[in-house]
């Protein structure tokens, strides 16, 4: 039986869906770009640096329009708490491996790393509800 999704639920995964193909889109066309023309400062190069990014962001918007938007408070929790859990994950390895980078013991990585562990956190923060809400998985 199909479970009732909200409006804002529906805006949510579609938003999420049109983002992360967006994504995918941006980041092999500009790794091809870039791939295709090496050692490249023109001012439109930092734009298109960038354009990886804006889908990411967007996404983040879209986790505060549903929360703002979802009309049903326990979904809004199971969220929150998931990106509480996310932020905390990725902040957490971000300190531990900044100090052991700092101390010379682990490799140098790139910033946009801490997006990637987000987005992982947010599978633990969904674990989590799992374990917490034994109903989260009906909701």
């Amino acid at each position: 039986m199909a479970r009732y999704q909200s409006p804002a639920a529906r805006r949510y995964i579609k938003s999420l869906a049109t983002l992360m193909i967006a994504y995918g889109f941006t980041l092999f066309g500009v790794g091809a770009f870039f791939t295709n023309h090496p050692g490249v400062q023109h001012p439109i190069a930092y734009v298109l640096g960038v354009l990886p990014a804006v889908p990411l962001i967007l996404v983040f918007v879209a986790i505060g329009r549903f929360l703002q938007d979802e009309p049903d408070e326990y979904r809004r929790l199971l969220l929150t708490r998931q990106a509480l859990v996310a932020t905390g994950f990725m902040l957490s390895v971000a300190t531990i491996w900044g100090f052991l980078e700092n101390f010379g013991l682990v490799p140098h990585v790139y910033a946009y790393y801490g997006a990637v562990l987000w987005f992982g956190g947010l599978g633990l923060g969904s674990l989590v509800n799992a374990l917490l809400e034994p109903r989260a998985s009906e909701a």
